[in-house]
């Protein structure tokens, strides 16, 4: 039976494929305030802003590539058992090769109704449907007659995919954390799921505000990061 490895992976990933962070020092997000573009309240006050702001997201997506640490960690599967557990709403580790993806805050290619995939309705995902790098605009309907709203997880709604992550993590005989800064909760605090003698590797260039005997911190971009963790698990017994 394959050993288990549960990775949790952030922006810093996907930024050197060319997709901007989430949040910098600002507080912004392609210079809109957070608040504006990733917030329930922001759909509320301007569903148009919201739109164009994920038309774009979505078209930039469609001009970029995976980069060495997805293509790595998809690698992976040959001798492991991985699930990628990921903040990122791009699918750049679907098309790396990974196979078992758990998207905590949604999947920018896709949309629903606004008034499905919630808690009146158990979260199901019957509703959503791919679209691929196209633009949604206000005005275009789903079938049942409600406005299409990205299939992200925004600030203010529930996190429904949270268990599922717990899950892999429980079950997971090493913990790889690449390109996050372990501060948007409740992703954040994952690690704290993962078994007393289970061994948990971060990658990220930048210190990282935890405090784990369990952790060892790879401070490099992602890529050279992933190069590093190779070299650490080709002489490991794992």
């Amino acid at each position: 039976m394959k050993r288990r490895i549960a990775i949790l992976t952030g922006a810093g990933v996907s930024a050197e494929s060319g997709i901007s962070t989430f949040r910098d020092s600002n507080g912004l997000w392609e210079n809109y305030k957070v608040e504006d573009v990733a917030s329930i309240e922001g759909w509320y006050r301007n569903p148009e802003l919201v739109l164009d702001f994920y038309n774009h997201r979505r078209s930039e997506l469609a001009g970029v590539r995976p980069n060495g640490a997805h293509i790595t960690i998809a690698g992976l599967e040959k001798n492991y058992d991985v699930t990628v557990i990921t903040q990122n709403v791009d699918n750049l580790h679907e098309r790396a090769g990974s196979g078992r993806i758990i998207h905590l805050h949604g999947e920018l290619t896709k949309v629903r109704p606004e008034n499905c995939c919630n808690e009146n309705d158990g979260f199901s995902e019957n509703s959503v449907f791919d679209i691929g790098y196209g633009p949604v605009h206000l005005g275009d309907l789903a079938p049942n007659g409600h406005q299409l709203r990205p299939h992200i997880v925004w600030f203010g709604e529930a996190v429904p995919k949270i268990g599922l992550a717990i899950d892999a993590v429980e079950r997971a005989d090493m913990m790889l954390i690449v390109g996050t800064s372990l501060q948007v909760y409740p992703a954040a605090g994952l690690y704290r799921y993962a078994g007393k003698d289970t061994k948990i590797y971060i990658i990220d260039p930048k210190d990282v505000p935890v405090h784990d005997p369990r952790i060892t911190h790879i401070r490099d971009v992602a890529t050279r990061g992933m190069e590093k963790f190779m070299e650490i698990l080709d002489g490991s017994r794992i």
